[in-house]
């Protein structure tokens, strides 16, 4: 089982681990603990390079299996053998954009609750800009201008922004925790962790975020689309 450091510490940039599994065919190794974000949620993995010895490579894909997080080096990689010691390094300028990418989508996930009663119906990100769709009848242009003032209002009120991992008995005690159409929590995952944006927004979230909204900065709404009777598409971008 890999140790998901980036689950208490999105800011956590390096760290030492050791490889637990080597799969040769596919050229990736898996780690005891990792900081890179595998994916999911609509938050793309990360990239970065993983040390041992005298050797650096970078790592371009990553992806969970089951309980462990396997890390994708270059083709022809000599790779280290099942416990020896590396340094991960994640590509900071990349996880940064995507975390506060993440954060604002979360505040504009909280407004249009709060204001409309809108659920998430799905949703995708990448560095800087995103889209997300909500189940969502009438939309128009003033619209969308009214609840890109209200994000960068509740952006700019700098809301703290809190990780907490409870058991699933607790968690589901809270009003409104999953904010998505079709829950997409399995049966079987014991503790769920929520990202509480305080006095916004509070739900289930596996993915990594900033410390308060005010690190988000500008946002603006690049476009919206229908995309069927009651399902419309907002478009991101940060400055």
């Amino acid at each position: 089982m890999t140790e998901l450091l980036y689950h208490s510490d999105s800011y956590l940039q390096e760290f030492s681990a050791k490889i637990t599994s080597v799969d040769s065919e596919n050229h990736a190794v898996a780690l005891n603990r990792s900081a890179f974000y595998p994916g999911g949620g609509g938050q793309p993995h990360d990239t970065g390079t993983l040390t041992f010895g005298i050797h650096i490579y970078p790592v371009d894909r990553v992806k969970k299996i089951g309980d462990e997080i396997y890390h994708y080096l270059p083709e022809g990689t000599v790779l280290p053998d099942v416990e020896s010691e590396v340094t991960g390094r994640i590509n900071w300028q990349r996880r940064y954009q995507l975390m506060r990418t993440h954060s604002a989508m979360h505040v504009l996930c909280g407004v249009v609750f709060r204001d409309y009663g809108a659920l998430v119906t799905g949703g995708n990100m990448d560095p800087l800009e995103g889209r997300m769709d909500f189940e969502f009848e009438h939309l128009t242009a003033d619209l969308v201008k009214v609840i890109e003032n209200s994000v960068n209002l509740e952006i700019q009120k700098n809301h703290p922004v809190k990780v907490a991992i409870l058991p699933r008995e607790i968690a589901f005690q809270i009003p409104d925790l999953i904010r998505t159409k079709i829950n997409l929590l399995p049966e079987g995952i014991l503790e769920i962790r929520t990202i509480e944006i305080v006095g916004l927004d509070l739900q289930a979230d596996g993915g990594t975020h900033v410390r308060s909204t005010g690190e988000i900065g500008l946002v603006k709404i690049a476009d919206y689309k229908s995309k069927g009777k009651i399902n419309k598409r907002i478009y991101l971008k940060l400055e």
